[in-house]
């Protein structure tokens, strides 16, 4: 309990001005920056200071990774594989090669040289993760390959973790080669036991877990399954976000992916919120003061050389140059992982402390000015790219498997099947969602597109996008569920039509007053279609029979429900139905 006052300080602030900056539509990334700086050791006021606030910190990034792998399922990455594992190393190594050449030019040695141009070299995937979810582009071509790329540069940051250290000795390129290629080994090893073992054994085991169908131990499961493989990356010596990406890439193949990351959302966005306010915390006011100028020079050499370098490898890649342009603004901000890499060239007296603050600041620099590209990039890349920008603003190319106009299902049960059915007859995308895995393995056997995920659980609609569907269709057989699914789809989407499932009347009038568009009472459908059989039998025109059909939908089922009432044991009232005006 000694550290509840700076935690109690820590949230107030931190509410405080992330509010302002959402009011502000400034990145929320930004926000917590501030904090960081407000409550950080080198300005004046209260100072927070809580020993495991490092270690919550990073697990914000672990987290994010995760989620971002569940974005690159092994079957997508093989289709990037040319532009991801090409473009990515290309842009490592030629910013690296770039970077180091203008700073040793400059009068640095060598050493320090590669060491700045690799910190450079790096961009932030929690920056970019989280910019792009915000803005709702992480499904766009430029955000999956500038996602990718990011992501990418964790992997081939690998070998800087060996060799950096190794500058600091004076040893052969012998001693060099070796560690590097050991390494590379330990790298292929982690890949090996996280993604094969994992791929065998993550399906059976939730399986198994949503059996129980409890939100609880699902929620523990995910954890469970992203930590442990952070754990088996970080025993190797690699980074836990590296194993992260590896656990979510596995479960993204798999019927879950989407309930995994609504249930990993909330513990990713507090625990990022935190590693930026740690991040913040590194701002010293007075030694920017000093160094300022230097450090604003390397932050237009970080971000100049990464737009330019980026935007010419993904150009000449074949892909389009208002998309080239976008790429290269997401990767132009400066990486977290740098300051890794500048921490461990420090410890190894690479660099000098002087030098070291200066990097620091240029990195945080890039990481403010860098948010702001991503917000305006589309914008901006028009600008570069000769393009009129109030041509197709903000156009988005979303996933072939998820396209906006998708109809979404909740609940795979009798009713849902059906629909299921007559859209997939009728050449209309969709996505159905349930909570039993029997109908989820039954429904994906029948060559449907159907997800584990609570329709209800507004984390699962924010995570698929709901508010881009066409149409909603509520066949749940859960009263309560169902108005509860109504109430959060009217607050968060109320443009999208949603159509329901009732059992009676009654249930009808709530899910209508919730804010569903139409909901129909299966008892009382029944009996009219077994209604309209019998007319069409007595020869009654069908035009006629439709028509009254509709009229008594159209009244909300008034006259059937007004006969009910008047109905009294042996007489019965027979009220005419209304045309509706």
């Amino acid at each position: 309990m000694e550290h509840l006052t700076q935690i109690l300080l820590l949230l107030g602030v931190a509410v405080a001005v992330v509010v302002s900056f959402q009011r502000l539509r400034i990145p929320t990334s930004l926000g917590y920056l501030l904090v960081g700086v407000i409550l950080g050791p080198y300005t004046a006021g209260p100072t927070v200071h809580v020993p495991e606030f490092k270690a919550l910190a990073e697990f914000g990034v672990v987290f994010l990774l995760f989620t971002i792998g569940l974005n690159y399922s092994l079957p997508q990455l093989h289709a990037l594989r040319h532009q991801v594992l090409g473009l990515g190393t290309a842009q490592v190594v030629l910013t690296t090669l770039v970077v180091g050449t203008l700073v040793w030019l400059a009068g640095l040695t060598a050493g320090a040289a590669f060491v700045i141009g690799a910190v450079f070299a790096q961009s932030s995937s929690t920056i970019i993760g989280s910019q792009l979810n915000e803005q709702g582009e992480e499904n766009t071509p430029h955000g999956r390959l500038g996602l990718a790329m990011s992501v990418f540069q964790d992997v081939t940051a690998v070998p800087f973790l060996v060799v950096i250290p190794v500058l600091g000795m004076a040893v052969g390129a012998d001693v060099l080669a070796s560690s590097l290629g050991w390494a590379i080994a330990k790298g292929l090893l982690a890949f090996t036991l996280v993604f094969y073992l994992g791929r065998w054994l993550l399906r059976p085991l939730f399986h198994l877990v949503t059996k129980r169908r409890s939100a609880e131990i699902f929620t523990l499961a995910v954890l469970l399954v992203a930590l442990l493989a952070a754990w088996s990356t970080h025993s190797l010596g690699l980074s836990l976000a590296f194993g992260a990406f590896l656990a979510g890439m596995m479960l993204g193949e798999t019927e879950f992916r989407h309930q995994v990351e609504s249930s990993m959302r909330p513990f990713r966005d507090v625990l990022l919120g935190l590693f930026f306010v740690g991040i913040g915390m590194l701002i010293d006011p007075v030694a920017i003061t000093r160094i300022w100028h230097w450090a604003l020079l390397g932050t237009l050499l970080i971000l100049l050389s990464k737009t330019l370098i980026v935007a010419a490898i993904v150009r000449r890649s074949g892909i389009d140059t208002l998309s080239a342009w976008r790429t290269a603004l997401l990767l132009a901000v400066g990486g977290e992982f740098g300051f890794a890499l500048l921490a461990i060239a420090l410890n190894a007296k690479v660099i000098d402390v002087e030098v070291g603050q200066t990097i620091l600041t240029s990195v945080l620099f890039s990481m403010i000015a860098g948010a702001f590209l991503i917000r305006f990039n589309h914008a901006i890349a028009s600008r570069l790219a000769g393009i009129h920008s109030g041509a197709g603003s903000d156009r988005f190319a979303p996933l072939p498997e998820e396209p906006e106009s998708r109809v979404i299902i909740g609940g795979y049960g009798r009713v849902g099947h059906t629909i299921a059915v007559l859209l997939q007859t009728s050449g209309v995308p969709f996505v159905a969602f349930d909570t039993d895995p029997k109908r989820v393995a039954q429904g994906r056997a029948d060559g449907h597109q159907v997800l584990f995920g609570d329709i209800s659980d507004p984390e699962l609609l924010t995570t698929i996008h709901v508010e881009r569907a066409a149409l909603i269709l509520l066949t749940v057989d859960d009263p309560a569920n169902a108005l509860r699914t109504v109430s959060v789809l009217r607050n968060s989407c109320p443009q999208v039509p949603v159509i329901a499932r009732a059992r009676d009347l009654e249930a009808s009038s709530r899910l209508i007053d919730a804010g569903a568009t139409h909901a129909y009472p299966e008892a009382i459908e029944a009996s009219l279609r077994l209604g309209a059989t019998a007319l069409r039998m007595l020869h009654i025109p069908t035009d006629d029979i439709d028509l009254m059909l509709q009229n008594v939908r159209d009244w909300g089922y008034k006259p059937v429900l007004e006969d009910e009432i008047n109905n009294s044991g042996d007489g019965r009232t027979i009220k005419p139905v209304e045309k509706n005006p």
